[in-house]
């Protein structure tokens, strides 16, 4: 049966083995993040993992490096967090700034040729069609509706209405002359 340690005891054995490296840890995340108040977050969030886990730390093997350890794996998770979102809205400003524009349907289709086209499109353009054009949401909130990248949003946006013009040009004949003058 293990040994149990009283709270007291094992709060002290703590601060003796991993206080004293709070400045080195400090001064390693300041320099990974160039940032001090990101750096102190992460500090803080290493010495909390470190007090959680400090039943598996044995002692007399190298607290500096186990600490270090743990501070290297919230720095990386930072940065894949950080590369994330920054990435994500980089690419979709970058997509919506270079949108290509495309003309709408014309008015003198009938209803129910539209109907009958939007019956015959995929699923998945058939949502996000309707959502945009006809609900006229914005993309991003697509997006978050969906659960779905923007750039998902608009390609899947492009070919729903690249599939409905076709589907229109089968079933409406005012459709495919007014797309032959084009």
């Amino acid at each position: 049966m293990p040994k149990v340690v009283p709270a007291e005891s094992r709060r002290n054995e703590f601060e003796a083995a991993a206080l004293p490296h709070m400045d080195d840890l400090f001064r390693t995340a300041s320099a990974m993040v160039s940032n001090r108040t990101q750096a102190e977050d992460l500090v803080q969030e290493t010495y909390l993992e470190a007090w959680k886990s400090f039943h598996r730390f044995e002692t007399g093997t190298n607290c500096r490096a186990w600490l270090f350890k743990i501070l290297i794996h919230r720095v990386h998770h930072y940065r894949r967090k950080w590369y994330q979102v920054f990435s994500k809205n980089e690419s979709e400003d970058l997509i919506v700034d270079n949108i290509k524009y495309e003309a709408p349907i014309p008015e003198d289709v009938k209803d129910e040729d539209l109907l009958t086209a939007l019956g015959r499109m995929p699923a998945m353009f058939r949502e996000i069609v309707l959502l945009a054009d006809v609900q006229e949401f914005a993309y991003k909130e697509i997006a978050k509706m969906l659960d779905i990248p923007v750039g998902t949003v608009m390609s899947r946006l492009s070919r729903g209405r690249k599939h409905l013009r076709e589907e229109l040009l089968a079933v409406a004949p005012a459709f495919a002359r007014e797309g032959q003058k084009a």
